[in-house]
């Protein structure tokens, strides 16, 4: 009789497939990068793997457990055993993690903080102070001109450039190419950037940027609260936000 040869299962990564590893890594660092409901399309942008790789890749991925897909199917969120990884590396570190910190900053000023990541080109929020809400949350990533964390992605991160059409949200908002870029090369200048009343009336904000380890713009601190309390020029209030940035470098 002869012998059966029995061949891998399809749902494991071969140790003969080139590179295989490096790009599973890379597709589960998209994801959580991206957020969840990221599309296979965005994490393939993102990881500049060709799609139909990406695409069986992050079913593999699905399969063992590392990733999983969104509840309408339209994209795909860490897995448990994801999960896992990153609760056990969390047990071996002895930082502090991004929401003690910020938790910490809370205590310490009667406005609301939020932190934004913005991986991908893409701004997004992933750190809400549970307090306060954010208000016209859903308004901040697809009108940057008009407000803090928007200035802070457009004259600090490079590849970032204003919409050809600046919308009007208020009457505040600076809706004039040659006016913004006045602002933006101010907050390079400065450090941080301010909104008043642009995306909603009686609502204001600062925005100090979060670098990573090699002094990248990866992310912004953001504060809002009432137009009557926060203002441009309360330089304590700058202060505590860039202190605060400080800590959190690396973290986003």
């Amino acid at each position: 009789m002869s012998q059966r040869t029995t061949a891998p299962h399809p749902a494991h990564f071969s140790g003969r497939q080139p590179h295989a590893v490096q790009k599973a890594l890379g597709l589960l660092e998209a994801v959580a990068h991206l957020g969840p409901g990221t599309s296979a399309k965005e994490i393939a942008r993102f990881t500049d793997i060709a799609p139909t790789t990406a695409y069986r890749m992050l079913n593999l991925l699905v399969a063992d457990g590392f990733l999983v897909r969104v509840p309408d199917l339209s994209g795909f969120a860490l897995g448990r055993r994801t999960a896992e990884l990153a609760h056990a590396a969390a047990e071996t570190s002895p930082s502090a993690s991004l929401h003690e910190i910020v938790e910490e900053l809370r205590d310490h000023t009667r406005f609301g903080i939020h932190v934004a990541s913005f991986a991908g080109g893409r701004l997004r929020f992933v750190d809400h102070d549970p307090d306060h809400e954010i208000i016209a949350i859903n308004l901040l990533p697809k009108n940057l001109h008009a407000n803090a964390l928007g200035k802070i992605m457009l004259a600090l991160v490079s590849g970032h450039a204003p919409e050809p059409t600046l919308p009007r949200l208020t009457d505040f908002t600076i809706v004039d190419h040659d006016a913004l870029r006045t602002e933006l090369q101010g907050v390079a200048f400065r450090g941080f950037a301010y909104e008043h009343q642009e995306t909603r009336l009686g609502r204001a904000a600062l925005a100090v940027p979060v670098r990573d380890e090699a002094a990248f713009v990866v992310g912004g601190l953001y504060l809002q609260g009432s137009a009557e309390r926060v203002r441009g020029d309360d330089d304590e209030l700058v202060r505590f936000l860039v202190d605060g940035s400080a800590r959190l470098a690396g973290l986003v």
